[in-house]
């Protein structure tokens, strides 16, 4: 890391992933000389501890960022949309999180174990964008394969945990399932059904193909990151009654053959990978295995028998952490050894 130090601003700082940017700031000693907090009107007042110091919460304004040199984006797709470009003006990078940036052909769209050259394209408008949860730790388990031997055609259902919407959807699933156990009556509010002890395979808004506008970002997120357009993409995004971490079934069919044993080794020394895939022992990813670290979990590796060129896989990580915050942190931290 660079000696140098950087004025840097966490925007939606009271929201969950906020709250886990912060947290990675301090825990991966990000080169901080001063820090400010901005969210809503209504959490202005409130102060968070950084370091030791308790810091108060300012409003997310259009002058908030004068004198800033990173901030880093959780207030949503208006929000970023409103003021990632007034941050910019005022010559400070955002990495945003939200969807507002990601397929803005100016904007890179980063996962740094994946493509940190990209990163060098924030000059365009001063704006870096981090991918969706699922697509970047499906990308991160994927790339060592894509370098290998390339990527014809990627499957991909996911298993997603209700932290990806929100506190509200966390303590709906809660009183849930804490009223069911209970012969309780229960009530819905964030999802159009029952989330406790069911499976929703519906995230965002159905689109005119009939497919998710969640499923639709892991399509158009990939090709745009593996900066491949003949990459064939289909998914499913399902939400399951789970407190933290998402879970995917993937299924990719390769250029050229390789076996699930080279696939292991591949992943066993990948980068932000680890490898969890002894069968026998009942050793596979997990989400309350993944909830709370940064790895993506990779496991059930096996060959496709269906087709010549075919892999599966089980991979696992935290959403907030890797999903979004961590990530976000990353993409700061080459930005700050390399760029600023």
């Amino acid at each position: 890391m660079s000696e140098k130090k950087f004025n840097v601003a966490v925007a939606g700082a009271t929201g969950a992933v906020g709250n886990q940017m912060i947290a990675c700031l301090e825990e991966r000693n990000f080169p901080v000389k001063s820090v400010k907090f901005l969210a809503s009107s209504r959490s202005v007042g409130r102060q968070i501890r950084f370091r030791g110091d308790m810091i108060p919460v300012e409003e997310l304004k259009e002058d908030s960022f004068k004198g800033i040199d990173i901030a880093i984006f959780s207030a949503g797709g208006g929000p970023s949309e409103k003021f990632a470009p007034c941050a910019a003006k005022d010559g400070c990078v955002v990495v945003d999180n939200s969807s507002a940036w990601r397929m803005d052909p100016q904007v890179p769209l980063v996962v740094p174990e994946v493509n940190p050259h990209a990163i060098a394209d924030y000059r365009n408008k001063g704006i870096i964008a981090n991918p969706n949860c699922s697509t970047i730790q499906m990308l991160v388990a994927l790339n060592p394969i894509r370098k290998k031997c390339g990527i014809r055609r990627i499957v991909v259902s996911t298993y997603q945990a209700v932290s990806g919407t929100g506190k509200k959807a966390i303590d709906e699933l809660f009183d849930q399932t804490r009223a069911m156990i209970n012969f309780l009556d229960w009530k819905k509010n964030v999802y159009p059904h029952r989330i406790a002890f069911n499976c929703l395979p519906h995230i965002d808004k159905f689109m005119e193909n009939g497919y998710t506008k969640e499923e639709m970002k892991m399509v158009n997120e990939t090709r745009k990151i593996f900066e491949d357009k003949s990459i064939g993409v289909t998914a499913t995004t399902v939400r399951v009654p789970v407190f933290y971490s998402h879970s995917e079934s993937v299924n990719v069919e390769t250029k050229e053959y390789i076996s699930a044993e080279e696939v292991k080794k591949l992943l066993a020394h990948a980068p932000g990978v680890r490898l969890a895939d002894d069968p026998a022992n009942n050793v596979y990813p997990l989400a309350i295995d993944a909830a709370g670290q940064d790895l993506t979990l990779v496991g059930r590796i096996r060959q496709d028998e269906s087709i010549p060129n075919g892999i599966n896989m089980w991979v696992v990580a935290d959403n907030i952490r890797k999903g979004a915050a961590t990530n976000a942190v990353q993409i700061a931290e080459i930005l700050a050894k390399d760029y600023l």
